[in-house]
Parts: C-alpha cells; sequence; structure tokens
C-alpha cells in the first residue's frame, strides 16, 4: 500500500467511464473536475460514473471541484486560436469580439482600468508576453514581446497590479452550490490572493449547513505565497500549483516556497499536495525524464500527503500508463521517506488536545515497539487526521460509518479508509480484515495499536488505546 495519495484529472470523453474505471483500479484516491473546462452537465456525467465505479468496485474515490476563481481570460478566437508575432502591437478590448492576431476580448472589462503604462501580462502559462503602450477608453494597445500561439479562454497573468475584484463570482456561486448539491468531497479554490478569500467560500459553506466539503487552497501567485500562514490556518489544506506560481514569480523562488508550504502544513495537521511536472508526457513520450523523476521522488520523500496530475492524465499520450508509471516511482520513493526524522518531530508537536494528545502516543508506541498497523475508530475522521499527519511508519486503517468521512480520508498521508455499517467490534474486525487482506501483510506475533474516539458499550469509554500482539 503506497502512503502518498494520486489525485487524476479527467475530461469527458465518450470513453471516461472505462478510464476512470482504469484509474481506480490502479489506486487513484480522487478524481478532479477543473470548473475552468467543465460545465454542470459534465460533471454530472462524470461523478455519476465515479459513483457508479465505486459501486462496482467497493472503492471510495473522493470527487473534487476545482473552482475557476476570479481570474481574466481572454475570449474566443476565430478558428479558437492566434498567433502572435514578437514587436506586433495588438489590442485587448472590453466589449466581446472574436480575437485574431490584432485582438482580443476579456472576461473582465474593469481589466483596462487596473493596467498601466509598461504593465506587463502573461498568456499561454508564461509563453506569450505582452506590454502596455497605450490606453484608451475600452482598449488597451501591447506590443507583443514573445510571440507564440493563444488559445480560446486562456488565463491572464497580472503579476504587477491588484484587480480588486471581488473574490466570488456569480460562476463560482453557482458551482459551490452545485458541489453541495452533489455530495463533492473536496474543493479547490483557485486565484486566491489572501485567507479573506477562504472565509468567503466557507461563509457560503455554512449559510447552506454543509460541513461535508474540505476547503483546498491553492498557491498559484505571489499574494496566496505571502499570505500563507493565514491561510493554512482557515483551510483544510493546501495545494501548490507549481507551474502557475512560476509563472507569477521569479521560478527560483518556487522550490523555496514548496518548502513553506510543506512545513507549514505539517506543523498545522493539514493537507499538502503538489501539482506534478511531468511534461514529457505531453510530448508524447512513453517515459520522464530523470529530472522529473528526481523531482516526483523528492515530493514523496517529504511525505507530502497527495501529488495532483492535470495535464499528465487529460492531454498525454496514454494516461493510464502514466498513472502506472508514477505510482511505480512512488512505491520506489517511500522507502526513502525518514520516519525517525518525522518521530522526532512529533515529540514537540501540540498536545494541548485529546485527540493530540491520543495520537502522538499512538506514533509513540508505533515507533517504539514497531507495530504494523493502527486501526482508527472514528466518527468525523479528526483522530486519523492528526495521526495522518504525524507520519508514522506503518498504514493507518480508518474505519467510519460515515461514507462523507470515509471520503474526507483519502487525501490523508498512510491513511486507508474503510466503510463500516454499525460500531459493533465484529463487524469492525471483519471489516478491516478484508482491507488488510488487499493491501496490507501482517503476520502472526505482528503487533497492533487499536485507538479510537467513538463510544463503544462494549469498551465503555470514549477514547481508548490499545496495543495488541496477533
Amino acid at each position: 500500500m503506497e502512503k502518498t495519495k494520486l489525485i487524476a484529472t479527467v475530461n469527458i470523453t465518450p470513453r471516461l467511464e472505462d478510464q476512470v474505471y482504469q484509474f481506480i483500479k490502479t489506486g487513484i484516491d480522487v478524481i478532479r473536475l477543473n470548473m475552468s473546462y467543465l460545465n454542470h452537465e459534465d460533471c454530472t456525467k462524470a461523478i455519476d460514473i465515479v459513483n457508479k465505479v465505486n459501486s462496482k468496485l467497493g472503492t471510495n474515490v473522493a470527487i473534487m471541484l476545482d473552482l475557476e476563481g476570479p481570474c481574466p481570460r481572454t475570449g474566443e478566437f476565430i478558428n479558437g486560436m492566434a498567433y502572435f508575432n514578437t514587436g506586433d502591437k495588438i489590442r485587448i478590448y472590453t466589449n466581446q469580439i472574436k480575437g485574431n492576431m490584432t485582438g482580443f476580448s476579456v472576461n473582465y472589462p474593469e481589466i483596462i482600468k487596473a493596467l498601466k503604462f509598461h504593465s506587463h501580462l502573461k498568456l499561454s502559462k508564461g509563453n506569450v508576453e505582452l506590454e502596455v503602450v497605450e490606453k484608451g477608453l475600452d482598449y488597451v494597445l501591447c506590443e507583443v514581446l514573445k510571440g507564440g500561439e493563444v488559445y480560446d479562454h486562456s488565463k491572464i497573468y497580472l503579476s504587477e497590479i491588484s484587480t480588486n475584484r471581488k473574490f466570488l463570482t456569480k460562476g463560482d456561486i453557482d458551482d459551490i452550490v452545485y458541489a453541495h448539491r452533489m455530495n463533492v468531497d473536496f474543493l479547490a479554490i483557485s486565484a486566491i490572493n489572501s485567507s479573506e478569500d477562504i472565509l468567503e467560500v466557507n461563509d457560503l459553506l455554512i449559510e447552506l449547513e454543509n460541513s461535508n466539503i474540505s476547503l483546498l487552497a491553492k498557491i498559484e501567485n505571489r499574494r496566496a505565497a505571502e499570505d500563507l500562514e493565514n491561510i493554512v490556518k482557515v483551510s483544510d489544506g493546501i495545494i501548490l500549483d507549481r507551474g502557475d506560481l512560476g509563472i507569477d514569480i521569479p521560478v527560483e523562488k518556487v522550490p523555496n516556497i514548496q518548502k513553506k508550504i510543506i512545513e507549514a502544513c505539517y506543523e498545522a495537521n493539514k493537507m499538502s499536495i503538489i501539482t506534478a511536472e511531468f511534461s514529457s508526457f505531453l510530448l508524447k513520450k512513453s517515459v520522464p525524464n530523470r529530472a522529473e523523476v528526481s523531482d516526483l521522488s523528492n515530493l514523496v520523500s517529504e511525505a507530502i500527503d497527495a501529488i495532483m496530475l492535470t495535464s499528465e492524465t487529460t492531454v498525454s499520450l496514454n494516461p493510464l500508463s502514466t498513472v502506472e508509471t508514477i505510482k511505480k516511482i512512488i512505491k520506489a520513493s517511500e522507502e526513502s521517506i525518514d520516519y525517525n526524522d518525522f518521530f522526532k518531530k512529533s515529540l514537540d508537536k501540540d498536545k494541548k488536545t485529546i485527540a493530540g494528545t491520543i495520537s502522538s502516543s499512538v506514533v509513540l508506541g508505533v515507533n517504539e515497539l514497531g507495530c504494523k498497523a493502527v486501526i482508527v475508530t472514528t466518527n468525523r475522521g479528526r483522530t486519523a487526521k492528526i495521526i495522518s499527519s504525524l507520519k508514522p511508519p506503518c498504514p493507518i486503517i480508518a474505519t467510519t460509518s460515515n461514507k462523507s468521512v470515509v471520503k474526507s480520508l483519502q487525501l490523508c498521508f498512510g491513511v486507508l479508509p474503510v466503510l463500516v455499517d454499525n460500531y459493533n467490534i465484529d463487524n469492525i474486525t471483519s471489516k478491516v480484515k478484508e482491507a488488510v487482506q488487499d493491501e496490507i501483510k501482517l503476520n502472526p506475533g505482528d503487533k497492533i495499536i487499536v485507538t479510537g474516539g467513538y463510544p463503544f458499550k462494549e469498551l465503555k469509554y470514549t477514547n481508548f488505546m490499545k496495543i495488541e500482539e496477533l
């Protein structure tokens, strides 16, 4: 059983059901739907397919909706794209037109006021760069500093200016309400600038009386990176989008921010998720290059919670082969995780709560006795998440009768969530045996720790920790 979780992004294709089936069989933990490219009808099809495959395979793969966010984008182009030549002058219009090599429209009319003379804009993942040389009432004139292809609805990167745009757009509000209605498990919140943006989403979920959706804050621009400490506090986890962040800030600064994010999530018991960087698969190569393998291996050795695949599973030559290759790299790289170092750090972690104290005691027992597994009975998932954040060297089997809690644990490092019908001890034992048989090898004489926070009638107390020898 690999402890590092995998998120796969999918598009709507005629073969989606077969693709999802193969992904889940291969070990994908969460399916991501990107609202920048999908509508509600598309998402409903995908969610129905995931639910169908889960039912067929007896799995609990979760759903993540990635909000588009208040992101300025280009309009549509004639034939879907245009080529901007270096040195040419092009216009950006506030009124909607079909773009071409001389100009295009934007979805955010206020951008004209926000832009200043000599402001720089980047398009097409930073491959195209423009500079403002003239402003009109309903347009700006730009010089193309670096030419290239630009496609419909390309993201516009504005690292030098603040747009003062309201964070929750009507589209995002509609998507959050839709996520609530469809029982989505995770919301990835894009284009944030501060913790206030996360709180705005949280307030809407409170209005909807939804406490099940986990909020994952995406760090993809300079302002969000600068407010990292506060963003971690109000989120359930962090997604570092290294591609977008490397466009908004000098690319050499990204590794240091990555380290800060991993450490901040560890200290706060929050999930850390990093996007993969496997361009080889996008270039129709069958294997990644050595630098890409080393990058992924280093991430895994840091014991982050999950790797998020985007283009790797949507436009690569063979998405399934991509996932299989990455799973092999993860399995090999987890052998280099320094669990002793995490154990030493865990001794200094905050233990002011009952769950924190029990979790620390569990990890102490695992390390001192060489336990082969931890079994956690949980009603809300809190104890399982804290134990996961302490990075014990053995698997964590989390049992719960709450299906939404099972889904919420799918991104936690080393956690194997198991759905049980009730909290009868015999029922839990049989379910755990099924999970262990498929995922974990246990032998006579092995020690395990059983812990939890649910009121068992048989045990007559709420919080407990037992050490057993098989």
